[in-house]
């Protein structure tokens, strides 16, 4: 695995944190809360940018995005008791294979 994919999964778990810090930051009511999740914003974009640099923009914008829907939802379940319904799971399952599919058919070309 080269940097730039390295850069993007990282700019993936910055996505899950920041949406995690837009709930928690009541509407950027909460100073501290909203500070850290404006500053994990840019670092997410610094590193989405990062590994655009190598990577093809429609692979890299589609897993980065992919990361951070199924990641927050995934943890929104476990952590913030959202609803665990099987088409909501099926769902995301499909966001999924369609993230590890951008992966597969990126290295072949």
């Amino acid at each position: 695995m080269n940097i730039a994919w390295f850069y993007l999964i990282l700019a993936g778990i910055c996505e899950i944190g920041w949406a995690f810090g837009l709930k928690y930051s009541e509407g950027f009511t909460k100073p501290v809360v909203s500070v850290v999740t404006v500053a994990v914003m840019i670092l997410s974009f610094v590193l989405l940018a990062q590994a655009m640099k190598t990577l093809p923009l429609g692979t890299a914008y589609g897993i980065w995005t992919g990361i951070g829907a199924a990641g927050t939802a995934i943890l929104g379940m476990f952590f913030l008791n959202e609803p665990k319904d099987l088409m909501r799971i099926l769902c995301l399952l499909m966001i999924v294979a369609g993230v590890v599919g951008l992966k597969i058919f990126s290295e072949q070309q």
